[in-house]
C-alpha cells in the first residue's frame, strides 16, 4: 500500500466539537463553536482552546479570562453547528437557539445548561500562533449532569449522552465501545475448570 504526500495542515481528527460560552454578564453572553480544544495536562488540571482573533468571542475571552467548555451531544449539533457559522456581534445566540445561560460556580462565563458537561477554564497564557492564539487555561470546576453519574460507582458515563465530534468538515456520533484504557495487557482471567 502507497502513501500520497499531502500538504502540512490540520489533520487530527476527529476532534470534539464543543461550544465555548463567555461573557462577565448578560449583555456580552456569547458562543462560538471550536474543535481546536484540548486537554495539555492533569495536575493541574488545564486545557486550551484556539480561536481567531477575528472572531466576536476572541475579544470577549481575552478581555475576561474566563471562558466554559460546553460538550455537545447528537441533541445539540444543530445549535453547535449554528454557533460556529452566525456572529454574536449580530445574534444573541443563547435566545435564538433557545440556550438556557446558567450560572457558574468558579468563573463569571455563562454555563450552556442543556450541555451534559460544563468546564469552567481560567486564561493562565495566550499564545499567538498564527491564524489562532491559544488560550491555556486551568480547569477551575467541571459540572456534569446528576443523570450521567452511577450511582453505585460515580462514574461519568458520558457516552449516554450522544457525545459530537468533528472530522473535516462534518459532525459525527461517537461509536460503539471497542476496549478500554489498558485493555491490551489486561491479564486474561482463566475459566473454571468444573470438576
Amino acid at each position: 500500500m502507497g502513501k500520497t504526500l499531502w500538504k502540512p495542515g490540520t489533520m487530527i481528527y476527529p476532534l470534539p466539537a464543543v461550544m465555548v460560552s463567555c461573557g462577565a454578564d448578560p449583555a456580552e453572553y456569547n458562543i462560538i463553536t471550536i474543535s481546536w480544544t484540548g486537554t495539555i495536562c492533569t495536575d493541574p488540571a488545564m486545557c486550551y482552546v484556539s480561536v481567531r482573533p477575528s472572531r466576536h468571542s476572541y475579544t470577549i475571552i481575552r478581555k475576561n479570562g474566563e471562558f466554559v467548555i460546553n460538550l455537545t451531544t447528537r441533541a445539540l449539533a444543530f445549535a453547535a453547528d449554528w454557533c460556529g457559522v452566525k456572529s454574536g456581534a449580530d445574534h444573541d445566540k443563547f435566545a435564538e437557539m433557545n440556550l438556557t445561560p446558567g450560572k457558574a460556580s468558579k468563573v463569571n462565563a455563562p454555563l450552556i445548561m442543556e450541555s451534559p458537561v460544563n468546564i469552567e477554564c481560567i486564561v493562565r497564557e495566550i499564545r499567538e500562533l498564527g491564524s489562532h492564539h491559544m488560550f491555556i487555561s486551568e480547569v477551575a470546576a467541571i459540572n456534569a449532569d446528576e443523570a450521567l453519574i452511577d450511582e453505585r460507582t460515580g462514574a461519568l458515563r458520558l457516552y449516554e449522552a450522544n457525545p459530537v465530534c468533528y472530522s473535516h468538515g462534518k459532525y459525527y456520533e461517537t461509536g460503539k465501545l471497542i476496549g478500554k484504557f489498558g485493555f491490551s495487557v489486561e491479564k486474561k482471567r482463566k475459566k473454571k475448570d468444573k470438576a
